[in-house]
């Protein structure tokens, strides 16, 4: 149909150019992701912690980074910070640091959503038992909230496998960059993006499925 050859991409191929691209894509989830509900849970507890000092750089920091598109921060950092620090630091470690920083500003406002969800009574037990604010947050606050939050934290981490391809803005060989390099090499590149969106929607649509089962098991146990 159309002309297009989908049987090009073989094992060998995959093994050659698409793998490694997978693992990368993978890996900077991975990282992001805990990167950033570390980053992001540090800016929740700033913003309500109630002392504008510690409150408002972290909304500035967290409505600026959700008012300017992924792409842009990648571009700036990857294409300013060596311009300043004067020298390259690399398309993977520089989207490395860019997706941190930029998802800990979406996994702030979920962890904030969690804590907020938790009743001021079991606070308030806590102030009672002679807990301190830290205490209070490590030991009954963020345990209840996070569990609340899991299924919020997954879904967002699917969107951020998804937002990986925008690392090919700088160069980066992620898993979109894998199918492109085969499909020019081989001179199919049709093939090679319906390919990498079959792959994308098989991965996220398969991940959001079971998301979506641990929100009925979350649920039950409620």
């Amino acid at each position: 149909m159309l002309g297009l050859d989908l049987t090009f991409l073989n094992w060998d191929i995959l093994s050659k150019f698409v793998v490694n691209g997978f693992y990368f894509s993978v890996q900077l989830t991975l990282i992001a992701t805990l990167g950033g509900i570390v980053l992001g849970t540090l800016l929740a507890l700033m913003r309500l912690s109630g002392k504008p000092v510690l409150a408002i750089p972290a909304v500035i920091y967290v409505n600026g980074m959700r008012s300017i598109p992924l792409v842009m921060v990648i571009l700036w950092f990857f294409l300013l910070v060596p311009t300043i620090i004067g020298r390259p630091i690399g398309a993977e470690l520089s989207a490395t640091i860019t997706f941190i920083a930029f998802e800990a500003a979406y996994f702030s406002e979920i962890v904030r959503a969690g804590i907020q969800s938790i009743s001021r009574g079991q606070v308030n037990a806590g102030r009672a038992l002679g807990m301190t604010y830290g205490q209070n947050m490590r030991l009954i606050i963020l345990p209840q909230a996070f569990r609340n939050m899991v299924p919020i934290l997954l879904t967002q981490t699917i969107i951020l496998f998804q937002d990986t391809s925008l690392v090919y803005a700088i160069g980066a060989y992620d898993l979109l960059k894998g199918f492109t390099t085969a499909g020019k090499i081989y001179g199919r590149p049709e093939e090679s993006y319906l390919l990498a969106a079959a792959v994308y929607f098989v991965l996220c649509y398969s991940l959001s499925y079971m998301v979506k089962r641990l929100n009925n098991r979350i649920a039950i146990i409620r």
